[in-house]
């Protein structure tokens, strides 16, 4: 009789935290449950980290991560922080006689398309989520130079940090249109709950499982969101070269 009082009383408990943490969620407690998660994933995950780590070296003839800078969540002034998004690299670093990268397609590697495919690439951005640059769920961080094609209102995205999955990534990812992206990154950020991010992890990892959506149907790496407006016809060439210049000057600050 006293284990079943001492289990109800913990169930109580459990059931107590979770309504107080879905209430108080966003900004007190998100932050609390991505710690300890991506703490956690860290420890289980570091014998596949570690060998990850060695066979991309291997794979990549050299640095098996990538560290590019991308847009995080904003300051107090209203700009995007920027951020260091670290992955394992997907493609090696092979030039022409020119010095010029080689095609994308001559770069992703059969171990590049064994990363993207089952979205362990993503896994060093454990690392960006603990120390506070990301959050477990939220707006996939894009680049600089897709932030600048932003328009107000998309820029909103990032008034929150940005995810290591998201809305978007659970609801089509690379398959749907950029505007399609940023309508459900709006929708996310117009109440973030304990549900609604539980929901997209298990959502998340169904789609890893599956192996849908991680690249848009004959491309080998999603257009740049600048590339696509120019190619719809929606911005003007000038345009184009401006905002360019703009992402260049803020990624050489």
């Amino acid at each position: 009789m006293e284990v079943w009082i001492a289990l109800l009383i913990a169930i109580g408990c459990v059931l107590i935290i979770l309504v107080v943490s879905n209430i108080f969620y966003y900004p007190v407690f998100k932050r609390i449950w991505d710690v300890v998660l991506s703490g956690l994933a860290i420890i289980v995950l570091l014998p596949i980290l570690l060998l990850l780590t060695i066979v991309g070296a291997i794979a990549m003839r050299g640095d098996p991560f990538f560290v590019q800078k991308r847009p995080g969540q904003k300051r107090a002034n209203g700009q995007e922080r920027i951020i260091k998004l670290i992955k394992f690299r997907t493609m090696s670093n092979k030039k022409d006689k020119d010095g010029n990268f080689l095609p994308d397609a001559v770069r992703l590697n059969k171990y590049g398309k064994f990363l993207r495919s089952t979205s362990m690439d993503e896994l060093p951005e454990l690392f960006n989520i603990l120390i506070g640059d990301m959050s477990i769920i939220g707006p996939r961080p894009q680049l600089v130079r897709d932030m600048v094609f932003m328009n107000e209102e998309q820029r909103h995205r990032h008034d929150v940090r940005p995810g290591l999955s998201g809305l978007a990534q659970v609801n089509g990812r690379n398959s749907i249109s950029w505007e399609q992206k940023f309508k459900y990154d709006l929708v996310y950020i117009e109440k973030i709950t304990l549900i609604k991010d539980v929901k997209i992890i298990i959502q998340t990892l169904l789609k890893v499982i599956k192996r849908e959506n991680t690249i848009r149907e004959g491309t080998v790496s999603d257009i740049d969101y600048g590339d696509w407006l120019l190619q719809e016809g929606k911005i003007t060439k000038e345009e184009y070269e401006a905002k360019q210049k703009r992402a260049k000057e803020m990624l050489d600050e």
